[in-house]
């Protein structure tokens, strides 16, 4: 009877440990189709809201989990954690080179890439400054950018300053503070400037 009792707690904890280990692994999935679907940084909240848990403590551990899984993975991808509780799944830096002439559409025309990379490397940048460097044709940049959620206006006295916003620099992988930034641009547009010499 005792050795009954027994068996019967080992498969009651068994089937226990089974069921936790399927709903990890289930939760990782949704986490991971969550951040993939995105195409953005996702933060706490909203992934609490695809685990259906309103405990930042259970995802946090999920997420991490799956940072583990990326990193053990010899992939092309990564989950990175960003400032303030926000995850991205993104293409390693050394393959986008490497598959850049792949993608189809870019996110912008080149027009707006000029204006918005101006304002980047200018940052914070009067509206006025903008559009008497990059033309008239700037105001509708702006107007796209501000839309996109890459750029925002503050009012400063009587003009408008331009500045990136954090989805900005998590969209390009740049660091948020704008000094670094400004580095990490510099170095990218002197890459550019060598290769478009050597071509």
């Amino acid at each position: 009877m005792e050795k009954n009792k027994r068996q019967t707690d080992e498969t009651n904890k068994f089937d226990q440990n089974t069921n936790l280990e399927e709903k990890i692994k289930k939760d990782k999935v949704l986490v991971e189709a969550a951040l993939y679907v995105a195409g953005r940084p996702l933060d706490l909240k909203e992934l609490c809201s695809v685990l259906n848990t309103r405990s930042k403590k259970k995802t946090k551990k999920i997420v991490k989990m799956l940072i583990e899984e990326y990193c053990s993975k010899r992939t092309a991808l990564e989950i990175i954690s960003l400032k303030d509780e926000r995850y991205v799944l993104q293409l390693k830096a050394e393959f986008t080179p490497l598959v850049k002439k792949l993608v189809n559409r870019p996110l912008l025309s080149l027009g707006p890439l000029k204006t918005l990379s101006y304002i980047a490397f200018r940052q914070p940048v009067s509206q006025k400054r903008v559009i008497d460097v990059r033309g008239q044709h700037a105001y509708g940049h702006v107007k796209t950018l501000r839309e996109m959620g890459l750029i925002i206006a503050e009012r400063s006295g009587r003009s408008i300053a331009l500045k990136t916003t954090d989805y900005f620099a998590d969209y390009f992988g740049l660091t948020l503070e704008p000094a670094s930034m400004k580095r990490e641009l510099r170095r990218i547009f002197g890459t550019g400037l060598k290769e478009e010499k050597q071509q």
